[in-house]
């Protein structure tokens, strides 16, 4: 199959000098001409006489836009665009190719055929192998930094791409489980990359618990792998101070040796920062600790090198001083489900015909616009040669393709009793109900639970379905245990 002209086009993409430049012009007339506070992408929009859709790409610098605008956005700002601030790339016509890729897919019929039919379509299906792997793989985990399957909820992206470069920033990113916390911090990391920043990620679902009951070993840990993923001697004896007390020795630690010795920024990632709720005494020390550090990056330069991103996947439920919690400073990000419009993209992405939104409807009353749900359907629907209508039938019944999603839930929830029976009281209650608050919290960080006003409802039609089923037989075991005893 050879490929047409038509199907790649030239487009200009920012540099990293030019970034600095348009967003330090940005930062001066935000002072001078909006008392120091942020535009809006709908200011900068209407400022640079271009859409928010065009502003995304422009942020983005990946996707191509044309000289026109960014001359338009430089001169916004009185800036005249230089060579150097932009790049010459040429960007592939993904609704074009997987038409093609998708029409290639009918004619085959097992996995094996379709690797050696697909590899012998040429110069296509060398440029285009990484997409074929891309739906071949189950999607779990981030969505991968190539991937076609990425869906950007604006501004969401570019809004943090804007923060991250600002001196001594917080990003707080909120959402439940599999609603796509990792792919944004994936992309926000790559960007970072791109600036010329490092990075460390750390899990806190990896701290051993042992350093969770004890604030002195979980800073030392935490300062180790910080240093260990710099490239730079940890040398936590010869820093460490315990006689002023481990949260100052962090702070100099950090400050003093290791932000000292790095010529760049450093984006600090904290993720599922919710492990600390559980230990109360040291959630209050610890995220008391992230605060000062935010607070004293406005005098401090080594410390205006620090980038924090905090990830977690409910609100706070353990009671902090207003005045010492990072969870009321920096930007606050929360990912909603997919639109109508963003599964239907999704789904032309998977070379789905969906031209009206009936479909997009009909999977929508099952799972709503949940990432991961949506995308575990169109995998299926591409690969499996399942209709829309059988895979709802399926779901309802007995779980169907999303049974293993199902299972770990119901599993999770075997484990505490105590959400067990709130979880009864949310499936079969059609009324406004009262949970305990922190049961409330750990359903919803669990993606079981969403909030209609002040109603606490099912996430979805199929958690609804698939649970008052399980739940219903778990009450009915528990009572009569109850009347044998």
């Amino acid at each position: 199959m050879k490929q047409s002209k038509s199907t790649r086009k030239r487009g200009l993409v920012l540099t990293i000098a030019g970034l600095k430049r348009l967003q330090a012009a940005i930062l001066t007339m935000e002072k001078v001409q909006n008392n120091g506070h942020r535009f809006t992408l709908e200011d900068l929009g209407d400022r640079m006489n271009v859409s928010t859709k065009t502003l995304n790409r422009l942020w983005s610098l990946n996707t191509g836009v044309d000289q026109k605008t960014l001359k338009l956005c430089f001169s916004a700002f009185n800036l005249e665009l230089h060579r150097e601030d932009y790049a010459i790339v040429r960007e592939p016509n993904h609704t074009e190719s997987y038409q093609a890729f998708s029409r290639s897919l009918d004619t085959l019929n097992t996995k094996e055929n379709e690797i050696s039919q697909f590899l012998s379509l040429g110069t296509f299906a060398t440029q285009h192998y990484d997409q074929l792997e891309n739906l071949w793989s189950y999607p779990d985990g981030p969505v991968a930094l190539d991937s076609p399957f990425y869906v950007e909820r604006p501004p969401i992206e570019e809004l943090v791409y804007r923060e991250v470069i600002q001196p001594g920033c917080v990003i707080r990113i909120r959402a439940p489980r599999e609603m796509g916390k990792s792919s944004l911090v994936l992309r926000l990391l790559a960007f970072a990359q791109m600036q010329g920043y490092r990075s460390v990620k750390v899990n806190c679902n990896q701290i051993d618990s042992s350093c969770l009951t004890n604030l002195n070993k979980l800073l030392r840990s935490l300062c180790w792998q910080i240093a260990t993923e710099l490239g730079i001697d940890p040398k936590l004896d010869d820093k460490w101070d315990e006689e002023i007390g481990c949260k100052l020795s962090c702070s100099l630690y950090l400050q003093s040796y290791l932000l000292k010795q790095s010529h760049s920024p450093v984006v600090l990632v904290l993720n599922e920062v919710d492990r600390f709720f559980e230990y109360p005494e040291i959630a209050q020390e610890f995220f008391g600790l992230l605060r000062s550090w935010y607070e004293e990056a406005r005098q401090d330069n080594n410390l205006q090198k620090l980038r924090l991103v905090v990830v977690y996947s409910t609100e706070v439920y353990v009671s902090l001083d207003i005045n010492r919690s990072p969870f009321n400073i920096g930007l606050p990000i929360h990912l909603p489900e997919f639109t109508k419009q963003q599964v239907k993209y999704l789904a032309q992405r998977h070379g789905l015909d969906w031209n009206s939104n009936k479909e997009v409807t009909q999977l929508m009353s099952l799972v709503g616009g949940h990432p991961a749900l949506i995308r575990i359907a169109l995998y299926y629907l591409c690969c499996q040669g399942i209709t829309l209508e059988e895979l709802i039938q399926d779901a309802i019944a007995n779980g169907g393709i999303y049974r293993y999603h199902l299972w770990r839930h119901w599993a999770i929830l075997q484990e505490n009793p105590s959400l067990v029976k709130a979880y009864i009281e949310v499936v079969n209650t059609k009324q406004n109900i009262s949970l305990n608050p922190i049961d409330a919290h750990k359903l919803e960080s669990l993606g079981l639970i969403a909030y209609e006003g002040d109603r606490i409802l099912p996430r979805c039609e199929l958690y609804r379905a698939y649970f008052k089923k399980q739940l219903g037989v778990a009450e009915f075991e528990y009572k009569s245990l109850q009347k044998r005893a």
